[in-house]
């Protein structure tokens, strides 16, 4: 790869929250849709209800991208109202915001290796190819409920590299939080008799929404080999404009590979950085799509053919990949590799 210039940490940190405001619109629109689907005529007619279930779990979708940008603590210039964001948002998703930070500054560290716990199975060579082709379809029909277990294997799991008991307890305590959220949240349900509602105007598009997420997580990486962030994942630049309105929403998490180098870059700045890197090695086959469906159907084999990544892709675990030292935070802008 050619040396790119490095961004300084003030660059990286640096947010326009005039920018942040209307992505997070997501959040009101999609409570605003499911209150407007408990009321008539919506209610009782399928043909209005329907299109307000996708709409709800479309703008769920994005509460995903908002809690990644919320891990990367780059949601909001305040650092406390990211975290804070973040586990509201992870309340939501049954996974506790510090499980889920902890694991994805593993996954930028250590993308597409052994220690990405954010990809287990995918990149884990004790998986077989049996099992992964298994649970990869448990994963996406099931991503509601695989994606908390996915997560919370990293606290859980004996081989957990979560050691710091502050750490562990702040999670736990997340944990007690979402149970207890939760808790008031059904036994009201159960209380009032509002179980067919919650189901088809929560509970539904939450699934709908988890859905979506895995298909997306898949497009991004299912099938990459290479442990290079820009080589290692897929990237979709947009084009049209529900993609660019859907990248917008999502914080342009759809341009991976330069997200994956230069993971405290602001969002905004991704694409001219994939610019810069294919100006500076025209050489080289950047893994870049202008269609969301051109980098799904690049994936689609993987599903059933050897859902992998990493070794599990055929790629060498290399010296530097294999190396023992723990990452502690987000990986700094990557320049040479």
């Amino acid at each position: 790869m050619g040396l790119i210039t490095n961004f300084t940490a003030s660059e990286q940190r640096e947010l326009d929250e005039k920018r942040t405001i209307p992505r997070l619109s997501s959040m009101p629109l999609a409570l605003a849709s499911m209150g407007l689907a408990t009321i008539e005529p919506f209610a009782s007619n399928p043909w209005l209800w329907g299109p307000l279930c996708l709409f709800t779990a479309s703008m769920m979708f994005c509460w995903t991208s908002a809690l990644h940008e919320a891990a990367h603590q780059t949601l909001w210039k305040s650092q406390w109202l990211s975290i804070l964001t973040g586990r509201a948002l992870g309340t939501f998703m049954f996974t506790p915001y510090t499980v889920y930070r902890e694991s994805h500054i593993r996954h930028h560290a250590y993308l597409n290796t052994p220690r990405d716990w954010e990809l287990w199975p995918y990149t884990d060579p004790d998986a077989s190819l049996t099992f992964r082709r298994v649970f990869v379809w448990f994963d996406l029909l099931c991503g509601v409920v695989a994606g908390p277990i996915i997560y919370g294997r990293l606290y859980f799991s004996s081989k957990s590299p979560i050691k710091s008991p502050d750490v562990r307890r702040t999670i736990a305590w997340e944990y007690v939080g979402i149970v207890a959220v939760w808790a008031g949240i059904w036994g009201y349900t159960t209380w009032a008799g509002l179980w067919p509602l919650h189901a088809r105007n929560v509970l539904l598009p939450m699934y709908l929404a988890a859905t979506a997420q895995t298909v997306r997580k898949f497009t991004e990486h299912l099938g990459m080999a290479s442990f290079d962030p820009l080589l290692g994942t897929r990237t979709v630049l947009p084009r049209k404009w529900l993609l660019r309105l859907s990248s917008f929403l999502n914080f342009d998490i759809f341009i991976h590979g330069p997200h994956h180098r230069h993971p405290r870059l602001v969002h905004t700045h991704l694409e001219a950085k994939l610019d810069e890197y294919r100006g500076a090695n025209p050489e080289v086959s950047y893994p870049a799509y202008e269609r969301y469906w051109q980098a799904s159907l690049a994936m689609l084999p993987c599903l059933w053919r050897n859902p992998g990544c990493g070794v599990n892709a055929g790629a060498l675990l290399d010296e530097k990949s294999a190396a023992t030292a723990e990452a502690e935070d987000f990986a700094s802008d990557v320049v040479g590799a």
